[in-house]
């Protein structure tokens, strides 16, 4: 049996996931309807385009848009097969890569930052 304050601290856990889930499946919905990308493909575009000169390096993407380091990679590859990103190598360490936004991928990010600001404002504050 559980205690009030443990089953508090549960419910509080349970509500959060589903605020969270409930924002980022109307956010997957609206970004891929609209502008043919997902909730991780702007995150990641966002980054990029609020970043120094449009770039920044590839292990940075994966703290933002919580990915593992293959999964960050592979997103960076289909955004790289559609144009939005290219990647660089670093002239200072060689080993590193920079994953830079295209005038494609900060043309698509600046029509679907609208976009994703309705949804949150929608979502977010009607779900309080």
């Amino acid at each position: 049996m559980m205690s009030s304050s443990e089953q508090q601290l549960v419910e509080e856990w349970h509500g959060l996931l589903a605020r969270h889930a409930a924002v980022h499946n109307a956010l997957e919905r609206e970004l891929q309807a609209r502008h043919d990308i997902g909730v991780n493909e702007f995150e990641t575009l966002e980054r990029l385009a609020s970043s120094d000169h449009g770039k920044c390096r590839g292990q940075d993407l994966t703290d933002v848009v919580h990915l593992s380091q293959s999964a960050a990679s592979r997103l960076v590859a289909r955004l790289e097969r559609d144009g939005l990103v290219e990647r660089a190598m670093c002239d200072l360490d060689r080993r590193g890569i920079f994953v830079v936004l295209t005038d494609e991928g900060r043309k698509r990010y600046s029509e679907a930052k609208p976009t994703h600001r309705a949804v949150l404002a929608r979502t977010l504050r009607d779900d309080r």
